[in-house]
C-alpha cells in the first residue's frame, strides 16, 4: 500500500528545490508544483490526488513488463545483499554483469557479441560516438569523423546525444550541434511527403542521405545513426523499404551503421529489435529503457566483432562510467529479460496487442480532427489536423493541438504524450486488448473535448 505522503508539502518542496527534466520550471511553479506520482501497478499509475491513470507511455517508453513486479524487487534485493556495487575499471567484473553481456549477445543472434554497459541511453550513444571515431583513427582513416543523422531524431540529452539528434529546440540551448554531425530529412511521410507516392518519398529520403555523404566527402564520413522508428520525434515510422535502401547507401560508402534501439529494443515493435522489424543489420546498437523496464538505470552498447577487433589494437579504451555494469542493475535486467521471454511478450506484441492497437487506432480515422493514425507493435501516434485534405494545422503552425489533446487525455485518466500536433503512445507490453480499447476510447473523448477549443483559435 502507498505511504501517506503529505502531497502539499511535496509540491512545495518540488517548486523550492527540484528541477524536473525537460520542463518549463516557471510553468511548474505557476502550477504549484509537479503532479506527484505515488504508486503503480500493472499498467496504471496513481497520483497524490487519488487519480488512477492508464499509463499509455510505459513511464517514458520503458516499463515494458509493467509495474509492481516483485521478481525484479527480489532480484535487486538479493544482489544488494551479496554485492551492492563494484566497478569494471580495475580489470574486474561482477557475475551479473558478465552474464547479462552474454544474454544480450544471444538476443542479437551473437551478431553483436560485445557489450559495453552504461547507465542511460544518452551515455550509450556517447559510447557509440567515442567508439566510432576511435575505430576510424585506429583503422588509419582519422578524417572519418562525421556522423550522418536525421532532423527530428532523438539520441539523448548529453552534448554528444543532442548533437547526434536532430531536435532544433535542443540545439539552441548550448550552441549545438558540435562539429562533425550532419542532419538530413526525416522519413516523415505524413508531414513531408504530400504529393508523392510512398516509394517516391522513400527514395527522396534515401537520396538525401547519399547526397549529404557525397557533399561532405565519403572519406570524411564515419557512421549513419538512426532510430528504427523515431520515438520522441513523434513515432515516425519510415516508408516500406526505407531501411534496406539506407543500409545499401551506407555500405556503398563504407560507413558504419548504428541502430539506436533505446526505445525500439526489447519487443516494442513486435520483434526483439527494431532493426529486425525494419530489415537491416547494424554494426553498433545502443539500448536502454526496456533493458530493465525502467526499474533501475542501465543501458548498453552492443558492438560487432569487426569493430571490436580494431578497437583491441588501440590499448586502453579510456571511456566508461562509475556505474558501467552496475551489478544490481544488471541483475534486475537479467530478471526482466527472463520475464519478457517467459511470458512471450515480444511475440504477444507482434501477433496480438500490436495488431489490436493498429485496428483500434484506425477506428479514430473518422474523427474530424484525425489526419492519420499509425503504429507498429506497441508504438502509436494520432495526427491532429485542422483540414484532413490539406493537412493544415491549427493556429497556422505545428505544436498547438498535441499538448491540448494530451492534457485532456490525462484529465480523463490516460497518460499519453503530445508531440507537435500528435498524440503518441507506448504502453507497457503487458497491456490487455481491453485496456487498449479503453485507451483509444479516452483519446476519442478527449478529441471531442478539444475540437471546439481548437476551432476557436
Amino acid at each position: 500500500m502507498p505511504r501517506n505522503h503529505d502531497i502539499a508539502e511535496l509540491r512545495r518542496l518540488d517548486v523550492a528545490h527540484h528541477l524536473p527534466a525537460q520542463a518549463d520550471w516557471a510553468e511548474i511553479e505557476q502550477m504549484g508544483g509537479s503532479r506527484i506520482i505515488t504508486h503503480a501497478e500493472g499498467c496504471y499509475i496513481h497520483d497524490g490526488d487519488g487519480h488512477r491513470i492508464l499509463d499509455g507511455m510505459a513511464g517514458l517508453w520503458c516499463v515494458n513488463v509493467g509495474y509492481g513486479r516483485e521478481e525484479l524487487v527480489d532480484a535487486a534485493a538479493a544482489q544488494m545483499r551479496e554485492l551492492p556495487f563494484y566497478n569494471t575499471f580495475f580489470k574486474t567484473a561482477t557475475p551479473p554483469t558478465v552474464t547479462l553481456a552474454a544474454k544480450i549477445s544471444s538476443l542479437t543472434g551473437n551478431r553483436l557479441p560485445h557489450i559495453f554497459f552504461n547507465a542511460s541511453g544518452s551515455e550509450a550513444n556517447d559510447t557509440v560516438f567515442r567508439m566510432v571515431r576511435h575505430y576510424w583513427k585506429l583503422k588509419g582513416e582519422p578524417k572519418r569523423t562525421i556522423f550522418i543523422s536525421r532532423w527530428n531524431a532523438y539520441h539523448g540529452s548529453t552534448v554528444a546525444g543532442v548533437s547526434l539528434g536532430g531536435m532544433k529546440a535542443m540545439h539552441v540551448q548550448g550552441d549545438l550541434p558540435i562539429p562533425g554531425v550532419e542532419h538530413v530529412r526525416q522519413p516523415y511521410a505524413y508531414g513531408e511527403g504530400q504529393g508523392m507516392t510512398e516509394e517516391e518519398f522513400c527514395d527522396a529520403c534515401v537520396q538525401a542521405i547519399e547526397d549529404r555523404i557525397l557533399e561532405v566527402g565519403p572519406e570524411n564520413c564515419a557512421a549513419f545513426i538512426g532510430e528504427p522508428v523515431q520515438g520522441a520525434g513523434g513515432v515516425i515510422i519510415p516508408p516500406k523499404g526505407y531501411w534496406p535502401k539506407v543500409e545499401a547507401v551506407v555500405r556503398k560508402y563504407g560507413l558504419l551503421m548504428v541502430s539506436d534501439e533505446v526505445i525500439c529494443g526489447f519487443g516494442r515493435t513486435g520483434k526483439m529489435w527494431g532493426h529486425e522489424a525494419m530489415g537491416f543489420t547494424p554494426d553498433l546498437m545502443p539500448m536502454a529503457k526496456g533493458l530493465s523496464s525502467g526499474y533501475l538505470p542501465i543501458s548498453a552498447t552492443a558492438v560487432a566483432p569487426h569493430v571490436v577487433e580494431v578497437l583491441k589494437t588501440g590499448g586502453d579504451f579510456v571511456h566508461g562510467f562509475t556505474y558501467s555494469g552496475h551489478p544490481v542493475c544488471a541483475a534486475v535486467a537479467l530478471k526482466n529479460i527472463e520475464i519478457i521471454e517467459r511470458e512471450g511478450l515480444v511475440e504477444r506484441t507482434g501477433s496480438i496487442t500490436g495488431p489490436h492497437l493498429a485496428k483500434a487506432l484506425a477506428s479514430l480515422n473518422d474523427h474530424p480532427l484525425v489526419g492519420e493514425t499509425r503504429s507498429i507493435g506497441l508504438l502509436g501516434a494520432v495526427e491532429i489536423v485542422a483540414d484532413k485534405k490539406t493537412r493544415a494545422r491549427f493556429g497556422g503552425a505545428e505544436g498547438t493541438a498535441g499538448p491540448m489533446a494530451r492534457d485532456a487525455c490525462i484529465a480523463s485518466g490516460l497518460m499519453v504524450r503530445g508531440i507537435r500536433d500528435s498524440l503518441v503512445m507506448c504502453p507497457p507490453l503487458v497491456i490487455s486488448t481491453e485496456q487498449i480499447d479503453d485507451m483509444v476510447a479516452i483519446i476519442r473523448k478527449s478529441l471531442d473535448e478539444v475540437l471546439p477549443k481548437l476551432r476557436a483559435l
